[in-house]
């Protein structure tokens, strides 16, 4: 250490301060932008029409079925158009499917065939409700070319959210790594 820091301390204690306080001020100035935010009562009160929060979008990039699962799906189970939707109220999971070849397509609609959805990040494995008056809530019987079919799942405590990848699995049939919208 250099002598003249022995002798007078002086000059290290301030630029120890300057350092400190060069760090310091974007904190502060952060919290007093937190604290002075007005409170949801006095922005109602400001304007007549609230203002909504905007909309979380997902860390995550929406990434289209390539071209050669497209190819295996049409040519091995002859559906396309593979689709995992998020319902607005989040207990229910849709997935629906286009049958491009009825011949290829008959065990997704089987109704022997349990159908089973599997949550890759929360590992949940969820089934198709079943009514009482309407019975399970999925389609069902021979499917028909050019139509579209679908089946819902229930997701109830939101286990799986938008932009989650999941499996879908009925029967010998397995879409894996579709993404919930």
């Amino acid at each position: 250490m250099p002598t003249r820091f022995l002798c007078n301390p002086m000059p290290l204690l301030v630029s120890v301060l300057v350092a400190g306080a060069a760090i310091a001020s974007p904190a502060l100035a952060q919290s007093d932008k937190v604290q002075k935010r007005p409170t949801a009562s006095a922005t109602a009160s400001k304007s007549s029409v609230a203002t909504l929060p905007a909309r979380k979008t997902s860390p995550y990039k929406t990434v289209k079925m390539t071209e050669r699962g497209k190819t295996y799906y049409m040519s091995k189970w002859g559906v396309e158009k593979l689709k995992v939707n998020y319902t607005s109220s989040g207990n229910l999971i849709r997935f629906s499917y286009r049958v491009t070849d009825a011949e290829s397509a008959k065990p997704l609609g089987d109704r022997k065939a349990t159908p089973y959805l599997l949550g890759q990040r929360s590992r949940a494995m969820l089934q198709i409700p079943v009514m009482d008056k309407v019975g399970t809530l999925r389609q069902t019987g021979t499917p028909q070319v050019g139509q579209e079919y679908w089946m819902v799942f229930s997701n109830k405590g939101n286990l799986i959210k938008p932009g989650d990848r999941v499996n879908v699995m009925i029967g010998a049939f397995r879409a894996d790594g579709l993404m919930v919208e």
